[in-house]
């Protein structure tokens, strides 16, 4: 299973964003091998507008099966869910305490989107 957690660093150890779409990273964890891969989202940081969307179909892209963030917009949660892909919130701290939380069954899985757009 690959989970992506919202990174305001390049590593393991980095702080969660605490935004979805305009994170400034992503870490495609892979919970199998330990493994994991960064995806810079600096494109979409100081994007105008469509970070969300455009985000989400990054994550997408990569095939993760999960996003664990600290919140979801509408239009990111809406293409992240059309592709499948489940979404935990709330989460805070480091990525590797994202990453534990969620396999403790810390992390509530997100029906909707807790923030507004452009948030």
């Amino acid at each position: 299973m690959i989970i992506c957690v919202t990174s305001q660093g390049p590593d393991l150890s980095s702080d969660v964003d605490p935004r979805f779409g305009r994170a400034r990273f992503f870490i495609m964890h892979d919970d199998e091998t330990g493994e994991y891969e960064v995806v810079d989202n600096e494109q979409n940081v100081n994007a105008a507008g469509g970070a969300g969307i455009q985000s989400a179909t990054t994550v997408a892209e990569k095939g993760c099966d999960w996003v664990v963030s600290g919140h979801m917009g509408p239009k990111a949660m809406s293409v992240l869910q059309e592709a499948g892909i489940r979404v935990a919130t709330d989460a805070e701290g480091k990525v590797t305490e994202a990453i534990q939380a969620f396999k403790n069954d810390e992390l509530e899985e997100a029906e909707n989107a807790d923030v507004s757009p452009h948030w």
